[in-house]
């Protein structure tokens, strides 16, 4: 008798908790719905990208010359750049702005509009790019030395009619990358430093599938999410999201709804593969295994139905370098679209 009662109470249990979390399904479902199309947009507005210096230099480009042929050939008038921070102060207060000069005089006589982004952890691996001097320090010593770097840049930048935003750190909140685990007091004390010094608005951004960007988005005037198809894990491997569009509009909307009405834009749109290797490491096929022509019209179609209207895309060193060894097709599907974003490629 006590067994039957005893299954009896454990079956009645689980048909609540079901009968729950079905009702906080369908409420999630409509409310996602809801949130879906109140961040829904018709066409994208813009295409620009994110350029490295080292992403050239390590496929074996002249970096400069891959720079201008990006503004002379491929037309592209929106691009995000990075003030890195082991490149400018290789040694304590001795700062070089060669590579940083470069690309903002040639965005400057094209008049082109650059996103900067400074701080501990910028675009591109190993993500926080601390000078080898710096790396000793603790946490609080650093962030003495790193906002002593961003001063510098702001400073040094801020009278460019080129630069229009400023990105303060890179998915700050992402565990990811060779850098020391997320301090919201230290991203709060570089935005509050980055606003003293200028009044152009500041770019906060986050993981597109890995994060419910409310910390980051709250944080900045403009949000950027990233947007990867498909990645390379070390515990699982290649891994496409099984998500459809609509899961970055809902996102949107639930963000939104959250933190309050703001230009929200996709500044990392994956336009290179994600391998176990770099892919200066591997070959054209292996690339094509994830990112080939085809697939990176795909992941445009994907993006476009996204509901948003602003894609910096990544990847553009290597597409450079794929025409060089004669494989122009995605540089010219890139052409296109930052052309005219509305073409069907």
């Amino acid at each position: 008798m006590r067994v039957y009662l005893f299954g009896y109470m454990i079956r009645w249990i689980l048909k609540k908790i079901l009968k729950y979390v079905f009702f906080a399904l369908v409420v999630f479902l409509v409310l996602s719905f809801f949130f879906a199309l109140r961040a829904s947009k018709k066409t994208p507005l813009l295409y620009g990208v994110t350029f490295a210096p080292r992403a050239a230099e390590d496929l074996g480009l002249d970096w400069k010359k891959a720079y201008v042929d990006m503004f002379d050939e491929l037309r592209v008038r929106h691009i995000r750049v990075s003030a890195y921070w082991s490149d400018i102060e290789r040694e304590d207060d001795v700062v070089d702005f060669e590579k940083l000069d470069f690309q903002v005089a040639e965005a400057e006589k094209r008049g082109a509009e650059l996103i900067v982004a400074v701080g501990r952890k910028v675009p591109r691996w190993p993500e926080c790019h601390i000078p080898e001097w710096a790396k000793s320090l603790d946490y609080a010593e650093q962030d003495i030395e790193l906002f002593e770097h961003m001063e510098r840049v702001v400073t040094r930048y801020k009278n460019s009619p080129a630069v229009k935003i400023w990105q303060v750190e890179n998915e700050p909140f992402l565990p990811f990358g060779l850098c020391p685990p997320a301090n919201a007091e230290s991203l709060d004390a570089g935005i509050a430093l980055v606003r003293s010094l200028d009044s152009r608005p500041i770019l906060t951004t986050d993981s597109g599938e890995l994060s419910l960007w409310v910390r980051a988005a709250r944080r900045g005037d403009i949000f950027g999410t990233t947007m990867y198809r498909t990645i390379w894990n070390k515990f699982v491997g290649q891994f496409e999201y099984p998500v459809p569009p609509a899961f970055f509009r809902a996102k949107r909307g639930w963000a939104e709804f959250l933190v309050g009405q703001k230009p929200m834009i996709v500044i990392e749109l994956q336009g290179e593969p994600w391998l176990s290797k770099p892919i200066y490491e591997t070959t054209i096929e292996e690339h094509y295994t994830v990112m080939s022509p085809e697939e990176f019209k795909r992941t445009l179609a994907y993006a476009e139905a996204s509901g948003f209207d602003t894609f910096y895309l990544w990847g553009v060193e290597w597409w450079y370098w794929l025409k060089t060894q004669g494989h122009p097709e995605i540089w010219e599907m890139a052409k296109r679209k930052i052309a005219d974003p509305t073409v069907s490629l």
